[in-house]
């Protein structure tokens, strides 16, 4: 069994979420289960294919981050992890402040 390589420690993190596949503008609902400054597993019962780029938005708490990203690896019938390929800086602010809220920053 492979296992999975994390680059940062990943925090509980519950929060709506909508994730967008670039190809074919297939959009989904989805809510994080935990979140880093790298990615995220996305709850959802249909997840994309591994390698599937996608747009993924997340809100909390009156807040809205967006980022590209692309699926690293899928649970059946149960999620996906996402990768962020593409952080613009005002949105990871946006993340900074979300982890720092729950133990993941600082």
């Amino acid at each position: 069994m492979q296992s999975e390589r994390r680059s940062s420690p990943r925090h509980r993190f519950i929060a709506e979420a909508e994730v967008i596949e670039i190809e074919n503008d297939t959009k989904l609902q989805a809510r994080t289960n935990d979140l880093s400054i790298g990615g995220c597993f996305l709850d959802t019962l249909n997840p994309s294919p591994k390698g599937t780029e996608i747009q993924v938005r997340i809100c909390h708490a009156g807040a809205v981050f967006n980022a590209c990203g692309r699926v690293a690896f899928v649970v059946p019938h149960l999620g996906m992890g996402i990768s962020f390929t593409k952080v613009d800086s005002d949105q990871a602010v946006v993340l900074q402040d979300w982890l720092s809220a729950v133990g993941g920053l600082g």
